[in-house]
Formats: C-alpha cells, structure tokens, sequence
C-alpha cells in the first residue's frame, strides 16, 4: 500500500499506537552522515535494518554508490524488488540458507556474505555451483565485541577461512568484515573514539597480514553508528563503513552522547487510557515500545522511553514499565496529572529505535505537525 492508496489521518486521529518518522530530522541525519563519511574518505554502505524502509534507504544511498547492508533474507527480497542490487547480508550464513541466498542471489548484480567458518565456504561453493550463481564472501573479525567473528589477533585462524572462500568455485575473497558493539558500552567521546580507533587499526592491521600472505583484501568493512560517528581522521584506502541507527537516533544514543535529543527522528505516538493518583497509563506496551532498556545500565531512572507532549515536546516523564499493551508513566506533580486526562496524546522518545520500528508494520511521516506520507516496514526473516 502506498500513499496515495491511503487517506492520511491527523496526529489526533491516526490509531495509537503509532510510529512517528520527523521527516526533518531523518532528512538532517542522512544528510550529516553522508558529509562526515565524505570527509572520512570511506565509502557508506548503510545498515538498513533500522528502518527496513525502500524510501528511506533511496535516501540514505542517493549520491553514494548504491550498495547497502541487510540483516534478513526477507529485508533482501524486498529491497531487490526495490530496485536495489547490491546487498551484504550481515549475518553468519548457515547451510539452512543457502537455497534463499542462491534465490536471492540470482535477483541482484551482487550479493555478499560472511563467515568465520572454515568448513562452510565448500559447502557454500557447492549450492551456488548447482545454482548457477556466484556469492562475495567476507571473513568475519571479532575486534573485541565477542559476538561472532575470528578474534583479529588468530592470525592463522583468519588465514584459513580466507583461503578456504579464494579457493572455492563461485565464490570470491570480498575482504574482512567487523562490527564493534562493544562501542555501545561505552559512555564517553573519548571511550567511543578509542574502540573506533582499535577497530580501524585492528582491521588494517588483518588486511596487512593477509596481503604479507599472498592474500588481497580489496574490502575493509567496519561500522556502527558511535564508532563511525566518533571517527575523526580519514580512513585508509578501501575502507566501508555500515552505520545503521544514525538516521533516526534514540535515547540510548542521545544519552549517552553520540546526538542530541532534537536529533531523535523515531517517537511513539500514545494515548492515555488511565489516569490514577501518581501516574497514568498509555496504550504503548511491549510491543510497542520493546522492552530494550536501551541506557538504563548508564542511567537506571530512563525506564523503556522518555515522554512528550502532542508536539514532542519533553515532559520530563518516562515509561517506567511495560506490559503487553499497556505502558506506566510515573507522575508525581499533581498540575502535570491534571493536565493528562484520558485520550491525551502524547509521544515516547523510544530506547533502541532498530527495535521498536520492527514491532510495526509502517511508519507514519510527518512535517511540522502534519502527517505527509505513509512508509512501509519489511518484516519477518
């Protein structure tokens, strides 16, 4: 359904829940990334798992190169039916997959995946053979978040997957791929600027071992949004980065420092269904919200979302708890409560944007106030 299919509601009578999108402030964000990784002399490949939105992610490519970041299968069918064509799958592929890549595979002019798994590159190279396609692999480095990924420091380890995906039938050596989610632990510029710095280092200092090898690595992809963000000097050669949450922002990011608060372009529009002595409650729950308490570990009063008024102004509240479909907002001054009867809207600055925009089925866009358009969200995997 697009938007001219739909007759565009108001923020006083679209049906709350309902995801909000500042059309101003997406637009501001894309537009300083694309500056910041210009300076940084890298190419963008943005994650679009945040938004999982063909509109936004034309945006978010116009004057790059064109090629983007997935984090689903079903985020790959829908942006190759968007015209997109040149995909990373950002996750271990596994041989339960393997049929889906090769589908997907045949619907784009490249499809690239990763892996830290030196058995799996034959098997990979098999289903493309009998699929007639041909796949770009990266070698997956863990620069010290611990999630997945060869440890950047087992040379030898890294040596043989990459070995493994170079020798392969129809598959080729696309380079080495990391991400430093251990930059969402840290609380300052300067912590955020020193895991950007090791992640740079750590990778080109792989690169370097690989090539002394015999090995090219023609790619060095790296990224989050605080380490892209803390990124203050140029980057070597052949250096990509894949931000992801820049172009919406949340809490947890403005908190912690990597934006500002009127940089947060995701809210939840919410209606209050009770009001009692000290709090009200609001049609925004679990689902929702999520139930990703975002930089509570940093700030334990930040509860599941920071409260605003109809016009996003802040009221100083938050979403202290959650449940399915209801969410509680603590309300201790008496002339504050009295202004929140039942049907009062109001907006929830949410913890982890990539989490709440998944729970929905589209996004509401809005412009000054005015609802503008209505954009929708890939779902499933």
């Amino acid at each position: 359904m697009t938007t001219a299919d739909v007759t565009l509601p108001d923020l006083l009578t679209v049906p709350t829940p309902a995801l909000l999108l500042d059309r101003h402030r997406l637009e501001r964000n894309l537009a300083r990334m694309s500056a910041h990784v210009a300076r940084l002399g890298a190419r963008l490949r943005p994650h679009v798992k945040t938004h999982k939105c063909p509109p936004i992610a034309r945006k978010q490519v116009a004057g790059q190169f064109g090629g983007i970041t997935i984090s689903t299968l079903a985020e790959g069918f829908a942006f190759a039916e968007a015209g997109f064509d040149d995909l990373l799958y950002a996750v271990p592929v596994e041989p339960g997959k393997f049929g889906r890549l090769c589908q997907l595979a045949r619907q784009v002019r490249r499809l690239a995946v990763l892996t830290d798994e030196p058995t799996l590159p034959p098997l990979l190279s098999a289903a493309a053979e009998a699929a007639g396609v041909s796949l770009d692999v990266f070698v997956e480095i863990d620069c010290g978040d611990g999630r997945t990924g060869v440890s950047f420091d087992h040379l030898d380890r890294i040596e043989h997957v990459a070995r493994a995906v170079a020798s392969a039938r129809r598959l080729t050596l696309a380079g080495i791929l990391t991400h430093a989610g251990q930059s969402y632990a840290a609380r300052t510029t300067a912590e955020r600027r020193t895991v950007a710095g090791l992640e740079r280092d750590r990778m080109a200092q792989v690169a370097a071992a690989l090539e002394q090898r015999g090995l090219a690595v023609p790619c060095i992809s790296i990224g989050s949004t605080p380490t892209v963000v803390a990124l203050d000097e140029p980057l070597p050669p052949n250096f990509e980065v894949r931000p992801g949450n820049y172009v919406f922002f949340d809490a947890f990011q403005a908190q912690c420092g990597v934006c500002a608060f009127d940089d947060c372009a995701l809210t939840v529009l919410t209606a209050v269904v009770h009001r009692s002595e000290g709090k009200v409650v609001v049609d925004a729950g679990a689902i929702a919200l999520s139930k990703d308490i975002g930089a509570a570990d940093f700030f334990p009063h930040n509860g599941y979302g920071l409260v605003g008024d109809l016009a996003g102004q802040p009221l100083g509240l938050r979403v202290a708890a959650v449940s399915q479909e209801h969410g509680r907002i603590p309300v201790a001054d008496p002339a504050l409560l009295g202004r929140l009867p039942v049907g009062t809207r109001l907006r929830v600055v949410v913890n982890h944007s990539c989490l709440t925009a998944a729970q929905h089925t589209h996004y509401w866009v809005v412009d000054d106030g005015t609802i503008v358009a209505r954009w929708p969200i890939v779902q499933g995997w």
